[in-house]
């Protein structure tokens, strides 16, 4: 082999040798990241760039919610945190830290092939493109941002519950764990309404293409401790919605009453509980029939209900004005009765853990009979005796001949708590020191906040085969 050959081979050999070297070195250097920079800045002189401002605020002064998305992307990004400097903040929980983009400070995305760039200048993001490609990425790219933002929105979500003082919205963290695994209803209606409600959520087009305000609404209407309220509950933690609970007691007149409507947002739960109440009493509120019904469905509640579900609870439809409740006003009615032995079932398993036992066939005898109590009486009996499943059977059973012979409810709260023997070793998060001869006055207690919300109780009840109204 001629000589000059092998010298051409030793030569080559010793450039990729001394190529490989200095690559390592930068890699393991800040001499790579100064390298790339310089690459990235001489790219960005070359080319003509096209930029977007997006403001926080809209012209009108209100939030851009474009901006509010563009902040959840951006953060996001892997090159926040590889940037030469970042902001951190505390999160809304308290172990949380918050990585975000700091002025005037820049960061680069790449997208369908195309490097872009944004920084935040003066409470805006601004977007810089290459001209080359913004016909070709801009709107995907926009789109892009929209979906990803809205999955991290969905995984960061802390529910919330509004409440209405003295004319305003004051809001603390909705921490219901009801869902619809934990409420006792029928099967069929609680598939009936998952149903309805996750129809309602696809539907924005069709209600719009009708011409209708994509909203949905529902009066839940039954005795006091039928499950409403859980079920309020269930719902909310089942979209993801926010609830806005209206207490009309502390709204002055309809002006205050348009003016927190309207400052409530989409995708939240508009609830008005024991409505009936407010309707018979309603010199105690400042609020007159025909705000009520402007309420329900006027103009201004068709301009800003969009996305929105409204509830309202009684605990009877008796002497309700048909106009208050007729189709456009409510949209489904759905009726909660007092126990049945299905909904017992439930009960005992939900509490006690217990889906067969050798007492189920008496109280099964004694709902046939006529018995029959609220499902919040029959599960703070379960509640109190849950160490032991029979013993809290019993109390119940006690409890429902107590009701079969026309006794009143605390009566027959305090004789089951009597007739029963009292918990060896039983405190309310179920260890401790024992109760002993307590039980009779923690039931009282117990009723007690059972009946604080408690309206006007009607004396008779339509209980329909079929619960649910359209």
């Amino acid at each position: 082999m001629p000589m000059f050959v092998v010298n051409l081979f030793l030569i080559i050999l010793l450039i990729i040798c001394l190529l490989f070297v200095v690559r390592l070195l930068l890699h393991r250097t800040a001499l790579i990241y100064v390298l790339r920079m310089w690459v990235e800045r001489i790219d960005d002189q070359i080319h003509v760039h096209q930029q977007f401002r997006v403001p926080e605020l809209n012209e009108n002064g209100q939030e851009n919610q474009l901006y509010r998305k563009v902040q959840l992307y951006v953060n996001s990004l892997a090159s926040v945190e590889d940037s030469d400097y970042t902001n951190l903040f505390s999160g809304e929980e308290s172990n949380d830290i918050v990585l975000a983009l700091g002025d005037d400070q820049i960061i680069r995305d790449t997208f369908l092939g195309a490097r872009v760039m944004w920084v935040k200048i003066d409470r805006s993001f601004v977007l810089k493109i290459k001209k080359k490609d913004r016909r070709r990425i801009l709107k995907p790219y926009l789109q892009h941002i929209h979906t990803i933002s809205k999955d991290i929105e969905q995984r960061g979500k802390k529910l919330k519950l509004y409440i209405n003082n003295k004319g305003k919205w004051r809001s603390v963290q909705f921490n219901h764990p009801s869902n619809f695994d934990t409420v006792v209803v029928h099967l069929d209606l609680k598939n009936k309404i998952k149903s309805d409600l996750e129809n309602f959520v696809k539907s924005k087009q069709y209600y719009h293409k009708l011409g209708r305000v994509w909203r949905r609404s529902y009066l839940l209407y039954g005795p006091s401790g039928t499950g409403k309220s859980s079920f309020i509950a269930a719902i909310a933690n089942f979209l993801s919605y926010d609830v806005y609970n209206f207490d009309f007691s502390q709204i002055e007149d309809g002006d205050n009453l348009n003016l927190l409507l309207l400052q409530t947002k989409g995708k939240s739960l508009i609830v008005v509980e024991d409505l009936d109440c407010y309707i018979s009493e309603k010199s105690k509120t400042g609020i007159s029939s025909s705000g009520l019904l402007n309420f329900m469905d006027g103009i201004l509640c068709s301009s800003c209900c969009d996305e929105k579900i409204v509830i309202f609870t009684m605990n009877s439809k008796e002497g309700i004005d048909f106009d208050l409740l007729r189709p456009g006003r409510i949209d489904v009615h759905i009726y909660f009765p007092l126990c049945d032995f299905n909904s017992f079932k439930g009960l005992a398993s939900n509490y006690l853990g217990v889906k067969e036992h050798k007492l189920f066939q008496q109280v099964e005898e004694i709902f046939q009979g006529g018995a029959t109590m609220s499902p919040a009486e029959i599960g703070e009996l379960m509640l109190v005796n849950r160490s032991s499943p029979t013993r809290a059977l019993k109390s119940v059973i006690t409890a429902l001949q107590a009701n079969g012979g026309g006794g009143k409810v605390a009566m027959r709260l305090r004789d089951s708590a009597e007739s029963s023997p009292a918990p060896s070793s039983a405190t309310e998060d179920g260890g401790g020191a024992p109760w002993k001869g307590t039980v009779p006055k923690e039931f009282r207690k117990l009723y007690g906040l059972l009946r604080l919300k408690s309206c006007n109780r009607p004396e008779s009840l339509d209980h329909d085969s079929d619960m649910i109204e359209r």
